[in-house]
């Protein structure tokens, strides 16, 4: 699985930071997503796929591999 953002949709409600702490954080500059893990481990995989059901913008998706 892997974690895409697209920063241009992304309106900064921090959702998925609160969520998935180790897979996301909020650029300090303008608020919008910054993907730490971009795959992230087993242990995360459920909080970054919470997170991507309820980002507000729809800025965040999954690929599986």
């Amino acid at each position: 699985m892997k974690v895409l953002a697209d920063k241009e949709m992304c309106v900064g409600a921090g959702q998925c930071a609160m969520l998935a702490e180790r897979v996301f954080t909020q650029d300090e500059d303008d608020g919008t997503v910054v993907v730490l893990q971009p795959v992230p481990t087993p242990a995360d995989e459920e909080d970054a796929r919470q997170a991507v059901l309820v980002c507000p913008s729809g800025a965040l998706t999954l690929a599986e591999s």
